[in-house]
């Protein structure tokens, strides 16, 4: 079976422009006028002014006490940098198929082409984009690059996640991975995370502290959660006998879906309102990812909401 990302696929998407022009357009210009692009926040040195250049950078508080023209220069004049964080954990291998495509996706599936799709967009925008990888520990992390070589590295590591999981369980850890990730990350950045939030390493207390982690440290933070609502959230099963596996513990359980699921979306959906309000108290941007719902559909309804706010 082939385990590659269908290219034509993305570059179909970028044809398009995610199926329309200006909705792209939109959500570009509204992060082109974020922090994160042009002059750099980080100041670096002042240059002599010359004649014909714009005066949109004089440092005019200078001008007062010498009497000379100068221009703020900074350290750097790039474009968005946007951090690419996907969970790689057990847990987003699922559901089990015996065949998983983009079109009848596992959780892990839909991020990395949702993902790659991203980076299809940002690399035509001549923005940087780097990707990171963890499950109970960051298994992977780049720097923001916006070259073709890094483009086609990062597809490379994206590749590799679309097989089966056929190694040891992996656990999720996301607050320590967030906060060591957050660590990272040195300069103001666009952050995408594509997670089902399952932490099995640590409370929700720590977990909501690495989001607001991200936030303090002044990046842009968009949490797309993942999951399969049908079976996940709504715990939609015939009524007959099942046998469940925790696929990051192996864990095994016999049950009659019924006899539990009333408490069972209590539950699930009790942590994700709490997880929609915390994001929307860190400003954070909370985007229901239902695999179901196909990529398009996903993406094009968060790109339309976002090209509104500008």
């Amino acid at each position: 079976m082939n385990y590659s990302i269908d290219h034509h696929r993305i570059e179909q998407f970028g044809t398009l422009e995610f199926l329309a022009r200006q909705v792209v357009e939109g959500f570009i210009v509204g992060l082109h006028k974020s922090p994160f692009h042009g002059f750099s926040v980080e100041f670096a040195e002042h240059w002599l002014y010359n004649s014909g250049e714009s005066t949109k950078h004089i440092d005019w508080k200078l001008f007062a006490r010498t009497d000379k023209l100068f221009v703020k220069k900074y350290e750097e004049e790039t474009n968005l940098r946007c951090q690419i964080i996907i969970d790689k954990s057990s847990s987003m291998y699922f559901p089990v198929r015996e065949r998983i495509s983009i079109n009848e996706p596992n959780k892990v599936t839909f991020a990395v082409y949702a993902a790659a799709s991203l980076i299809y967009l940002l690399k035509k925008q001549r923005d940087a984009f780097g990707i990171s990888l963890f499950s109970d520990h960051i298994e992977w992390h780049t720097e923001t690059k916006s070259s073709s070589v890094h483009q086609r590295f990062v597809y490379s590591l994206l590749e590799k996640l679309l097989p089966p999981e056929q190694d040891r369980p992996r656990k999720t850890s996301a607050a320590e991975a967030l906060h060591e990730i957050a660590d990272k990350i040195h300069k103001r950045s666009l952050v995408v995370i594509f997670s089902d939030m399952l932490d099995t390493g640590s409370g929700q207390d720590q977990l909501f502290s690495a989001l607001q982690h991200l936030r303090h440290n002044k990046h842009e933070v968009l949490l797309f959660h993942v999951t399969d609502r049908a079976r996940e959230m709504e715990f939609d099963y015939d009524n007959r006998p099942y046998r469940f596996v925790d696929l990051e513990s192996g864990e095994q359980v016999r049950l009659y879906p019924a006899s539990i699921r009333d408490e069972y979306r209590k539950s699930v959906h009790r942590f994700r309102e709490t997880l929609k309000i915390r994001c929307a108290q860190y400003n954070i941007d909370f985007i229901d990812a239902d695999i179901n719902q196909g990529l398009e559909h996903i993406l094009l309804t968060y790109l339309v909401k976002r090209s509104r706010l500008y």
